[in-house]
């Protein structure tokens, strides 16, 4: 039990990691400033300050988030959101004069550390250049500069923040709307949340090609458990039988072997095997019929497939690809999963697969990842690819608050050419957030029900 949660804490934490790092890395190239990547949900729990960005980890783990400038609802700043930035500026300036090495790194209130700051630099009211550049290391900014004159002129940075989200000067706004996420751009605006999705499909087939460099076991297609009343039984195939062609192909592994079956459409399947007998191994020809059943997934849900009846007897090789080999199966494979997903999804909304079957949630993923974790690094990784590659992919779905959410709003923002109401945006996001709310207890009591059942 303490291995499946420690395995899906870390896998769920890589994965949310790569993907807020994707609307991390495009928001700071575009110029927006970022204010928190955290891990997790608050309560915040641990966080370090490194430039404009405070990197945190949340007491609420499965989830994640990138803050960025500015209230994405909202279509204008308001005075709250002034004065929380020009607090973000304030620290800006205490982490200069910590870096320059003027303000000790003792832990003292930030107030007080933004209040010594000033009173040495500007202690009339006027900025003293010289002075600014031994406390901060450099000059301060436009926008810091002003910050500065006003808490010189009121003394204390509380009554300074809030004048300056009463008055809103025109030069911190204008500041404000050059670096916060809701006044970019549209094409900026999209490629920052299209980002993290991307991030998380990106990741699969890299991760995938450092598991096939490395090493990955491959189960050979030898049968072990040969279920009666099956295709497979009935057509003669024994436990032990090595599969050498399938369909005239070669087969080398059992993968090869399952996704043949799979994709036949139920057409007769034609095999080689190779018996072991007294006098020697000996080949023999059967064709058989595959039969359409509800099969269990590697996350415990039933699909319908096409199969057999036959199970691995567990011999394996170790297959290690070089570098270029190993991104080229990485990239088909991933295209593979990909296809299985999306037919999969097809399948939900079809009707085909039932949803109670179909959908899991964070018990059943520990569950998993903590099988996968006694098997071995390649096969968690392998699970950690599949994983990455769903929530890339089931964030692009147009649900607000997901990621595909917003880029529905951008796109009907880019043909309307402007954006939807903001009490629109605000009914949908009220919306949204009741039915993830309503998935997840469903998935949650869903994982319990089948532990129970």
């Amino acid at each position: 039990m303490i291995t499946s949660i420690l395995a899906a804490v870390v896998v769920f934490a890589v994965l949310i990691i790569v993907h807020e790092a994707g609307h991390f890395i495009v928001a700071k190239r575009m110029g927006v400033r970022v204010l928190r990547f955290s891990v997790g949900y608050p309560p915040r729990i641990w966080g370090v300050r490194r430039g404009e960005t405070d990197y945190a980890i949340g007491a609420t783990p499965l989830g994640g988030y990138v803050r960025m400038l500015g209230d994405e609802i909202s279509d204008e700043p308001s005075a709250q959101t002034i004065e929380g930035y020009a607090q973000e500026l304030e620290l800006d300036l205490i982490g200069a004069a910590t870096r320059s090495g003027w303000l000790p790194r003792d832990g003292r209130d930030d107030d007080a550390a933004i209040k010594t700051i000033v009173d040495k630099i500007a202690p009339d009211g006027q900025i003293a250049a010289g002075t600014a550049q031994s406390v901060l290391g450099r000059d301060p900014t436009a926008e810091e500069s002003l910050i500065i004159r006003e808490i010189a002129a009121c003394g204390s940075p509380g009554l300074a923040r809030e004048r300056l989200g009463a008055k809103r000067p025109s030069a911190l706004i204008a500041q404000f709307n050059a670096r916060a996420f809701p006044t970019q751009p549209l094409r900026r605006r999209f490629a920052i949340v299209l980002a993290g999705p991307f991030a998380n499909i990106l990741f699969a087939p890299i991760l995938l090609a450092v598991v096939f460099m490395l090493g990955a076991p491959v189960t050979l297609p030898v049968l072990g458990d040969i279920q009666k009343d099956m295709p497979a039984y009935t057509a003669g195939l024994r436990s032990g039988d090595r599969v050498l062609t399938v369909n005239g192909a070669k087969v080398e592994s059992w993968d090869e072997l399952s996704l043949t079956v799979k994709a036949s459409g139920g057409n007769p399947v034609h095999f080689v095997i190779q018996r072991a007998q007294a006098g020697g191994p000996v080949t023999l020809n059967l064709t058989i019929q595959p039969k359409l059943v509800p099969e269990t997934t590697i996350y415990g849900t039933k699909q319908p497939m096409w199969v057999i009846g036959v199970l691995p007897r567990g011999d394996e090789r170790i297959e290690r690809e070089g570098p270029i080999r190993a991104v080229e199966l990485a990239v088909v494979q991933t295209g593979g999963m990909a296809a299985s997903l999306g037919i999969g999804v097809y399948n939900i909304f079809r009707g085909t697969t039932p949803v109670r079957e179909a959908l899991g949630g964070p018990i059943m993923i520990a569950q998993v990842a903590g099988r996968e974790a006694h098997q071995g690094f390649a096969d968690l990784a392998m699970f950690a690819v599949m994983l990455s590659l769903e929530l890339g992919i089931i964030n692009l779905f147009p649900v607000p608050l997901l990621d595909g959410g917003h880029l529905l709003f951008f796109t009907i923002e880019g043909l309307r050419g402007k954006p939807l109401n903001l009490r629109h945006r605000e009914i949908a996001m009220q919306v949204g957030l009741f039915l993830l709310v309503i998935l997840m207890a469903f998935v949650i009591l869903n994982d319990l029900s089948r532990l129970i059942g």
